[in-house]
């Protein structure tokens, strides 16, 4: 039988790229320049036979590209995020979509509390002064203590969860905002983010990103986390109002930030590169060999599966 065609959205690491080959006709869509007549001039001739679309969370799938392939069948996203990808449009043709939530939870947690004592112990700066070779003075500044403290989950799905479990090694107490109060024996459900905020020391972003959320961390949030807070994104861009962000940076009225992510990136907006109290990371949530590679499986797991008229394993429509 002739192998079935996919249109790649972008790239994936190279153990991927080979197996993804091995088992369909593929069409990376990345790779054509990027002009309207140069793209429209390649969907017009691979249209017709694309039956899948294979994508990462960043890149997603528009409408407009859901809707002129007539054979799409099945998007499947490399990444737990899929708020690239219109639902809307999928739905009303039928379309399934998966994702590779669980496979990257652990590292996504492991990072998320990594940039939590990176900015609270001022990590970066100090490896920076360490490496100057100039200890002469007083000494690096003071910092503030991580542990024992008081931390706030806003989403509590698989990722905040994990982040939780993490922090109570840390002795910290536990806070949660998420749509519905879940079992979490010893942890407090606060529905109101402002509420969340006003009662941590460090507030993990760790929601989906939907119209609902956009900016969802905004100026109250900020104002109620405070001058001695720290705010950890290592969900998506915009649950967080960046401009207001940057503002509360500038004036001292947030403690510090640790952000994985950036609207727009990589072309983030430069004023982040000199407000103080930031620790920027380039989007590495999931960035392990053993996670990408359990990604790229998972997502070409679905694929199969699809093809074969079998369950999807991590469906989101």
């Amino acid at each position: 039988m002739p192998k079935i065609e996919l249109l790649q959205m972008g790239a994936y690491p190279a153990g991927d790229e080979v197996a993804l080959n091995a088992e369909y006709v593929v069409h990376r869509y990345f790779e054509v320049p990027d002009t309207a007549a140069q793209k429209a001039a390649f969907l017009a001739k691979v249209a017709p036979h694309v039956r899948a679309i294979a994508t990462r969370g960043d890149l997603g799938a528009p409408a407009s590209l859901i809707n002129a392939l007539p054979a799409l069948e099945v998007i499947s996203v490399y990444g737990v995020g899929y708020d690239a990808v219109d639902l809307p449009a999928a739905r009303a043709r039928g379309i399934r979509v998966t994702n590779t939530p669980d496979v990257l939870t652990g590292d996504v947690a492991d990072l998320a509390v990594a940039m939590w004592l990176m900015a609270r112990r001022r990590l970066a700066e100090a490896e920076v002064w360490a490496r100057s070779g100039d200890w002469s003075g007083a000494g690096f500044p003071l910092t503030r203590r991580a542990f024992g403290g008081r931390a706030g989950i806003l989403g509590l799905g698989r990722i905040g969860r994990a982040i939780g479990e993490r922090l109570v090694g840390f002795g910290m107490a536990v806070s949660y905002s998420s749509r519905t109060e879940k079992p979490t024996p010893g942890w407090v459900y606060r529905p109101d983010p402002v509420a969340l905020a006003a009662g941590c020391d460090v507030l993990f972003v760790a929601t989906a990103a939907t119209a609902q959320t956009r900016h969802v961390v905004n100026a109250p949030v900020l104002a109620a986390l405070g001058p001695q807070g720290v705010l950890v994104n290592i969900s998506r861009a915009a649950n967080v109002d960046e401009q207001a962000l940057l503002a509360a940076l500038r004036a001292g009225t947030l403690g510090g930030a640790a952000l994985d992510v950036f609207d727009g990136e990589p072309n983030y907006n430069p004023a982040f590169r000199d407000v103080p109290g930031l620790v920027m990371l380039p989007h590495i949530g999931s960035a392990t060999q053993e996670t990408r590679k359990a990604m790229g499986q998972l997502m070409r797991d679905n694929l199969a599966a699809h093809f074969a008229g079998q369950p999807l394993l991590t469906p989101v429509v």
